[in-house]
């Protein structure tokens, strides 16, 4: 067997022509796509946001209600590891910067070998100890000023060739070049893009003209809508344009395909680690607000030389990040490690049968979200308070630094979780405003708190809550059922008003 794994960041499964029929974006490659393999369209995220999606990823297992941002632990079992170490050669081609950071530097270590493309957003990539701060914030909206490295990396980048995702799948296409003809191996080709800073080629860009005229904005701020129409305008055209910048490269592995008959023995796999909000319930971004299904309702699409049959087809089954990892030992005929709490999904490619009653997600310190595939429900705590709520690792470090000192010297050991094979953890207090509220990963606060219930089987926007105490009565089971599945701290049940016995 082999296999390509394609995974995008920030990707809004409405963008998508696949998924949409009111989206304006062009993208002739994710349909042509669509046309070949298996569409999930029931498919939704776990952990949340970019690592904490990848840990669920390599781990088949949720990871929010234990911990926020941060490495692969000793205790995770990683499924390219686990190729690794049975024989299946696994590679990953990125520009995904988090991976170099202190939150996230275990990850790429556990694949065979890897490849780095730099100069992602903010990755610390040009030296220049000096810039002229003056003369590049002239070129950028004022609310883009404090991404000095941003400003400087972007500098370097003139040509198309330039550009990261051009430089991810030209390596990918020099990969196959060199393996396309051996047996047993594993390529994930990884795009930032199209996460913001949303940055495309010019002839991309020129697809979505609109009558915006100042300086270079294409990346918002993670808060409420605040700019003017024509703003709003320019950051929904620049997303557009990097969406038709990633498909047309995705269509160029397609041309690959056709061209090698690699259809004939290799699996072709995409998806992404969380959608974008782009406007929708007054928001951009994530992080902050709930987690509509703009942000975790995501693309899933699966072809398998095997079922080749069904191509065209569409799964309405449940499912989630968490179910990748174990797809993917499955496709390898290596064995599921008893910690994976996800399922493969090669076992309803033809069947289509229900896998679960309903799924858990969200991010660490805010609300505990579900869905069944007919309602999502988000439980939030009666107030924000962190009081009772802990990070539990052994590898203390997150996003861009290590814990404080100040933090760890208030730590305590817990007894162990069921997944960390019997090693006790470092219990931690998160990081919390001056009102005692847990911080999301950048330091804000979470907003727009407040329990609410949704039916998208009617309202696929999640404008009007309702009042089912029925339905709610079945979620919060479902919910402390698969909390329990996961070993959720008790404190989270407390935190949530739920009863665990």
């Amino acid at each position: 067997m082999k296999a390509v794994f394609v995974l995008l960041d920030s990707l809004n499964r409405n963008a998508l022509e696949v998924y949409s029929d009111k989206t304006n974006i062009k993208t002739p490659n994710f349909k042509r796509f669509q046309e070949k393999c298996i569409t999930f369209d029931n498919h939704y995220v776990g952990s949340l946001p970019c690592i904490p999606a990848r840990r669920d990823l390599h781990t088949g297992r949720i990871n929010f209600l234990h911990r926020s941002w941060g490495p692969l632990e000793p205790f995770d079992d990683s499924f390219p590891e686990i190729m690794k170490n049975n024989g299946v050669y696994s590679h990953i081609i990125t520009d995904h910067h988090h991976y170099f950071a202190d939150g996230g530097a275990t990850y790429h270590q556990r694949y065979s070998s890897w490849e780095l493309v730099r100069g992602q957003a903010i990755d610390r990539w040009k030296a220049e100890v000096n810039p002229d701060l003056d003369l590049l914030k002239t070129k950028y909206h004022k609310t883009q000023h404090h991404r000095k490295n941003y400003m400087i990396n972007r500098e370097y980048m003139n040509k198309e060739e330039d550009f990261c995702t051009p430089q991810v799948f030209s390596l990918a296409e020099n990969f196959l070049d060199k393996n396309k003809n051996e047996d047993n191996w594993f390529l994930q080709i990884e795009c930032f893009d199209p996460h913001e800073p949303f940055h495309a080629p010019d002839r991309f860009r020129k697809l979505y003209p609109n009558k915006y005229d100042g300086p270079i904005l294409d990346w918002p701020i993670y808060d409420r809508v605040k700019e003017t129409k024509e703003e709003v305008s320019e950051l929904k055209a620049n997303y557009a344009a990097l969406v038709s910048m990633v498909d047309e490269y995705f269509g160029k592995l397609l041309d690959y395909f056709d061209n090698n008959n690699l259809w004939e023995d290799t699996a072709l796999i995409l998806t992404t680690d969380h959608g974008f909000l782009l406007g929708e319930h007054d928001w951009w971004a994530k992080n902050r607000m709930p987690v509509y299904n703009e942000i975790s309702h995501i693309p899933l699409m699966i072809y398998h030389p095997g079922h080749s049959k069904l191509s065209g087809s569409r799964i309405e089954s449940l499912t989630q990040t968490i179910d990748i990892m174990p797809t993917f030992l499955d496709l390898f005929n290596l064995n599921i490690p008893n910690d994976v709490s996800g399922k493969s999904l090669l076992n309803i490619l033809q069947s289509d049968q229900q896998i679960r009653k309903a799924l858990i997600y969200g991010y660490f310190g805010a609300a505990c979200n579900i869905t069944d595939g007919k309602h999502t429900y988000f439980r939030y705590p009666k107030k924000m308070s962190a009081s009772g709520l802990h990070e539990y690792t052994l590898m203390p470090t997150r996003m861009t630094s290590r814990f404080s000192i100040r933090e760890l010297s208030e730590m305590t050991l817990s007894n162990p979780f069921k997944f960390s094979k019997g090693l006790q953890l470092l219990k931690v207090k998160p990081k919390v405003s001056e009102n005692n509220e847990p911080l999301e990963v950048q330091g804000m606060t979470f907003e727009d708190i407040g329990s609410q219930l949704f039916d998208v089987s009617i309202d696929k926007e999640q404008k009007f809550p309702i009042d089912d105490p029925e339905v709610i009565k079945f979620l919060l089971e479902e919910m402390v059922k698969l909390m329990k599945q996961a070993d959720a701290p008790k404190a989270l049940f407390e935190r949530l008003n739920l009863k665990c016995n």
